[in-house]
């Protein structure tokens, strides 16, 4: 009697206990925990083998893998711009030589320096009203090359890509230097002149190259970095070495080259007309055998007349 009291005074008590209320939610929230706990351990775990395995040799510090210099996205969406401030102030005095231009356009587009015609490889810039202005950085890029020059008037290079860069000739109070980060539309110098434009007064010659190759700057300007890349130079590039440095002595050897040619084609009209000589003299001559023939038929006839005057006498 005594046990099933206690069994049943037992069974009570946990009845009575898990009639509570806060029990069930303390199960649900300790399970909930607890199985929280080993999804986090899991997963901690995970990774650190998972980043020692991705652990490559090509990650040590101060191994190179790639030399080329990497390109930022917003630099590539970039668009070439003409490097002034404000475009509507400023006017081309010189366009750039192109080989697939008219005879008066690639005329007007050739510089004049120590007698010798240079095509122009480039595009004059200047502002409206003839004074100086801030020269900017037409794409973000690196400064490759700081040079003075007095022929040239002194020298920016910038480089955005691989054997992609833009330069600026004929400028002055530079305030950048080799290495530095430029950023589009950012001041890079003064407007200046140059001995071998002198014409061009106050300017800046922009230039935008590929492997050395210089394109025409209006065709990439308001386009992206891109299009200049996909864009195949090399016969740009023997177009304009082939006419590069034509001089005044180059010009007259065509010219007096041309006259010959067309004395020389004279030549054969002459020779023509020497043929035609003997043909001329024939006649002539001719002539002067019928002369011959008739000065011996009148001879003739003064013979027959003396003999008959002969004979009339003797009758």
């Amino acid at each position: 009697m005594r046990e099933e009291e206690k069994r049943s005074s037992q069974d009570k008590s946990k009845n009575s206990f898990f009639k509570k209320r806060w029990v069930y939610p303390t199960v649900y929230i300790a399970s909930a925990a607890i199985i929280l706990t080993g999804v986090l351990w899991y997963q901690n775990s995970g990774t650190d083998q998972l980043d020692q395995s991705e652990y490559k040799a090509t990650d040590m510090p101060g191994k190179k893998m790639n030399d080329q210099p990497a390109v930022e996205v917003n630099r590539a969406m970039e668009n070439f711009v003409m490097p002034v401030v404000n475009e509507d102030d400023a006017v081309v005095q010189m366009q750039f030589y192109d080989n697939d231009g008219d005879a008066a356009e690639q005329e007007a587009a050739l510089v004049f320096y120590d007698n010798t015609y240079h095509p122009n490889t480039g595009l004059d810039i200047a502002s409206k009203d003839g004074k100086e202005f801030d020269v900017i950085a037409s794409l973000s890029g690196t400064v490759k090359n700081v040079m003075e020059d007095a022929v040239l008037g002194n020298v920016i290079e910038i480089e955005h890509d691989k054997g992609i860069v833009t330069q600026y000739q004929s400028v002055k109070d530079y305030q950048v230097k080799v290495g530095d980060q430029v950023e589009q539309g950012q001041v890079i110098a003064k407007s200046g002149t140059s001995l071998i434009n002198e014409k061009a007064g106050n300017h800046v010659h922009f230039e935008i190259r590929k492997d050395n190759v210089p394109v025409n700057p209006h065709e990439y300007f308001n386009k992206p970095l891109s299009a200049l890349q996909d864009a195949n130079v090399t016969e740009e590039k023997a177009s304009s070495d082939a006419d590069a440095g034509k001089s005044e002595d180059a010009a007259e050897e065509d010219v007096e080259g041309s006259s010959e040619e067309d004395a020389e084609g004279t030549t054969p009209s002459e020779e023509d007309a020497e043929g035609t000589t003997p043909a001329e003299d024939k006649p002539a001559e001719g002539g002067s055998d019928k002369k011959d023939e008739d000065k011996d038929a009148g001879e003739d006839t003064d013979k027959d007349s003396s003999t008959d005057s002969d004979t009339s006498t003797n009758s």
